[in-house]
């Protein structure tokens, strides 16, 4: 399958993309960046190595990036064989990946999956 078949969508709370919502509220050059590790993320799929994305447990992935407020991250999953959902976004401010942030993840991943 060609990175062209994969879709990345973005996980819909409502009638809200939380995820989108943390996109635009970055400056013009972390969207960019955002929108830079999209494309990889769609080249290269589950293989994505870091720095750019890293697995980190509960079947969930991070991609990676740096902005003035911090390291940015965007937690997604795969589902099925096409897709990548984006479920979270938010600013690392420390070494660990905070639990409270891989929680809401999580929650939101067993959400879309109940509903899909």
């Amino acid at each position: 399958m060609s990175h062209e078949d994969k879709k990345i969508i973005y996980y819909i709370q409502g009638e809200r993309s939380p995820v989108e919502e943390f996109i635009r509220s970055l400056d013009r050059r972390m969207q960019q960046k955002f929108f830079s590790k999209v494309e990889l993320l769609k080249e290269f799929w589950n293989r994505l190595p870091e720095p750019h994305a890293k697995y980190v447990g509960d079947d969930l992935f991070e991609l990676w990036f740096k902005g003035q407020e911090g390291q940015i991250r965007i937690l997604y999953f795969f589902f099925h064989q096409d897709y990548a959902v984006l479920v979270h976004g938010f600013v690392k401010k420390t070494q660990k990946l905070p639990q409270d942030e891989k929680k809401l993840a999580v929650k939101r991943r067993k959400d879309f999956l109940e509903n899909h």
